[in-house]
């Protein structure tokens, strides 16, 4: 293989390395965060169950569990969003890396 394809190969690799792993920090930030927020919305969830009155579990709803529930489901999406990122990085990577193998050989 050309030195100066090699270099670019190798380049753009690099590159995809440090995007995808940009997206593995942010992917395990917003993993700890969802798990928060599936505890959040289960002790919540939990309490509601063991109160009988029905002003406070209304309030707790408003206050709580809506919210929770909503963030929840909107970090659930989002980590979707950046799995599939990852994939698609990872994809770059191994197929950059498969070129430049069958070029050496």
């Amino acid at each position: 293989m050309e030195s100066y394809v090699k270099d670019s190969l190798q380049k753009w690799k690099e590159d995809m390395l440090q995007q995808k792993n940009e997206i593995d920090a942010e992917y395990e930030k917003v993993k700890s965060e969802l798990q928060l927020y599936s505890y959040k919305f289960g002790i919540t969830k939990q309490v509601i169950q063991s109160t009988i009155n029905d002003e406070i579990i209304s309030t707790i709803k408003t206050t709580y569990q809506k919210p929770f529930e909503e963030k929840f489901n909107e970090l659930k999406l989002y980590i979707k969003e950046l799995d599939e990122k990852r994939r698609v990085y990872q994809m770059f990577v191994e197929k950059i890396e498969k070129v430049s193998e069958t070029d050496e050989n």
